[in-house]
């Protein structure tokens, strides 16, 4: 029997914006099996940047319940939504976020100094991070000696550190040459069907979006249709006709 991963219940985001009420999110609803490989498309405007917001526990819904990994974390604490964060999600962002003048090895470091990790044990996993993203020869080099793609695996193994069961991609491609995009989708894929890392992508590009086995479209605020890639129809067959 599968198991759900991810929960939205009938979530709402309200913020006020001067006098008026702004409904970003108005009743979303969806589930997401462990294992599942999800984009999430959308205009801007639509809502995916709340909803990826609420997802990564950086922010609370007006109303409605999420359940990450079996636990309601709809009304936790900032100190125990910073803990779920630290322990259970993988963050990846299109500005790659690294820290300038230190090296590709401390900056996938990062993680583990909120952890008890001791400095030994933190440089090997950093190590094996690296080589998961095939930059092992590059770990002494500086963020300014890294090409944009470089950078971004650099960010995604930054992400793995913590053995995360949730990886959360925003527009992880979007400072890349096509190319390069590939290669970086290329281990999204990897780390979900090989290690089984749950993996949701914001993008709004649909040749992104097809690296996904799903898709969610939304609009004002709400989910308006659900695709499945072509290439994962077949059933059972786990990443059948991913790209080269």
């Amino acid at each position: 029997m599968s198991r759900k991963i991810i929960e939205l219940k009938n979530l709402v985001k309200t913020y006020c914006v001067g006098d008026s009420l702004v409904r970003a999110l108005r009743g979303v609803s969806y589930e997401v099996e462990d294992g599942e490989f999800l984009a999430v498309m959308g205009p801007s405007g639509s809502g995916k940047s709340t909803l990826m917001n609420i997802l990564g526990c950086l922010d609370k819904p007006t109303e409605g319940q999420y359940i990450l990994d079996g636990q309601d974390v709809s009304k936790y604490s900032k100190n125990d939504l910073a803990r779920i964060r630290n322990e259970k999600i993988g963050f990846v962002f299109q500005t790659f976020n690294l820290l300038a003048r230190t090296t590709a090895l401390e900056n996938v470091e990062l993680p583990l100094l909120y952890s008890h990790a001791n400095g030994h044990n933190r440089t090997e996993r950093a190590l094996a991070a690296l080589d998961s993203v095939g930059l092992m020869d590059r770990a002494s080099h500086k963020t300014n000696q890294l090409s944009g793609g470089e950078q971004q695996r650099v960010a995604i193994a930054r992400a793995l550190l913590n053995s995360p069961s949730l990886i959360l991609a925003d527009e992880p491609t979007g400072n890349l040459d096509s190319k390069t995009s590939d290669e970086v989708m290329a281990i999204f894929d990897d780390l979900n069907r090989d290690k089984g890392i749950t993996v949701v992508l914001v993008t709004h590009e649909r040749d992104i979006a097809e690296w996904a086995r799903k898709s969610i479209h939304l609009k004002d605020g709400q989910i308006i249709r659900e695709e499945t890639n072509p290439r994962f129809r077949t059933k059972g067959v786990r990443g059948q006709g991913a790209k080269p």
